[in-house]
């Protein structure tokens, strides 16, 4: 009995202690766009093709060793095509360019901006909700991504539709009869930053 008696105020200090101790502060981690990358992929009935785009800017917020928002402007001008060469290389690049797809002269940048965040239960990965800006279009979309904070990195495999950005050209959802010409409307990001705090 003398026990219980003695524990019960260590116990209610120990709560206490516990509901005042501060919280650790939240850490901005800048995206370091020299060391980052994204990588895109589009495929159509005849193929693919993929390439690069640069990140102009960008950062993410973790709080309490998690995750809970940021954002990371993307360099539309800087647009490229990795898998051709020559000519046709120069000229798929100035097609994605034009206004048939990305419109870069009057969009030269797109914004990915995380409005959610949940864990999915393993460490470093969560279900996020972003709004992604595209040729002057938001669209909110989903992905699940990967943060390691020991090693300053974040990865995702982002799915996104370009229709959903008016961006209609070769889409079989828009026009008829394009057979071999079609161009899907799907098409993916694989997202792999560099972090540093900033």
């Amino acid at each position: 009995m003398k026990n219980l008696i003695f524990a019960t105020p260590l116990l209610a200090l120990a709560l206490l202690t516990m509901a005042f101790a501060p919280m650790q502060p939240a850490t901005s981690y800048k995206v370091n766009t020299n060391q980052s990358k994204l990588l895109w992929k589009a495929k159509k009935v005849t193929g693919s093709h993929e390439g690069t785009v640069n990140i102009k800017s960008g950062n993410l917020e973790v709080e309490n060793g998690q995750l809970k928002g940021g954002y990371f402007e993307i360099d539309m001008t800087s647009i490229t095509v990795t898998d051709l060469s020559g000519d046709m290389k120069g000229n798929l690049e100035g097609h994605l360019k034009s206004e048939d797809f990305f419109g870069v002269e009057k969009n030269p940048t797109a914004l990915l901006r995380i409005t959610s965040v949940a864990s999915r239960g393993v460490a470093g990965e969560y279900k996020v909700t972003a709004n992604a800006t595209i040729k002057g279009k938001t669209k909110e979309i989903r992905f699940i991504a990967k943060l390691d904070e020991a090693a300053g990195t974040a990865t995702a495999d982002i799915e996104l539709d370009r229709t959903d950005f008016d961006i209609r050209y070769g889409s079989g959802s828009f026009f008829d009869n394009l057979g071999d010409k079609t161009i899907y409307d799907e098409f993916t990001i694989t997202v792999k930053l560099s972090l540093v705090k900033a």
